[in-house]
């Protein structure tokens, strides 16, 4: 019999969030549309978020709605995220990753998404995907009596990758840095 090597549960990866945002840069009728194309997108409700920082140049200031986002997780996030892969065929540079393990791309136009439409009262919009992993006891901080993650539990950017490779069939290589240059 052949011994199959498996991965402890506590070290095993998982999608924690998938987070859809989209920037327009003013309040109005424009973000409006991009409110509309994240709950298509998602089927979940799109929150408008706000500035905290003061920028004269280009006419920003505190509290102005500029932006909206909807947070998806569990089974609806990987779903969501098999599908925005498509998008981009399957291809994420190296650079995307952080050292945490975490990871975002970006899609130019919403029509590159398979089973989504263009809509004529939206027009054309692009967006980002930024997808939180975590292993099991990552929210130990957020308890009552919180503790520090041990650094051998956290995720590092190799083991990020290696996920996405072996969990979607993401194509991560370094030849996909220089094409996007």
């Amino acid at each position: 019999m052949e011994s199959t090597k498996m991965e402890p549960i506590m070290k095993q990866i998982k999608v924690s969030k998938l987070t859809l945002n989209i920037g327009v840069g003013e309040t109005g009728d424009k973000l409006n549309k991009a409110v509309k194309l994240l709950e298509v997108i998602s089927n979940a409700k799109a929150v408008k978020t706000k500035t905290f920082k003061r920028i004269p140049t280009w006419g920003v200031r505190p509290g102005l709605q500029i932006a909206c986002k909807v947070t998806l997780r569990g089974e609806k996030a990987r779903n969501l995220l098999k599908q925005l892969l498509k998008a981009v065929d399957n291809k994420i540079p190296q650079s995307k990753f952080d050292t945490n393990g975490n990871f975002s791309f970006g899609i130019k136009e919403y029509i590159d998404i398979p089973g989504i439409e263009y809509i004529p009262e939206i027009g054309i919009l692009g967006l980002e995907a930024a997808v939180t992993l975590e292993r099991p006891g990552f929210r130990i901080k957020r308890k009552l009596k919180s503790h520090k993650l041990g650094s051998s539990h956290k995720i590092t950017k190799q083991e990020s990758i290696t996920f996405m490779e072996k969990d979607f069939n993401v194509n991560s290589g370094e030849e996909n840095d220089i094409q996007r240059l």
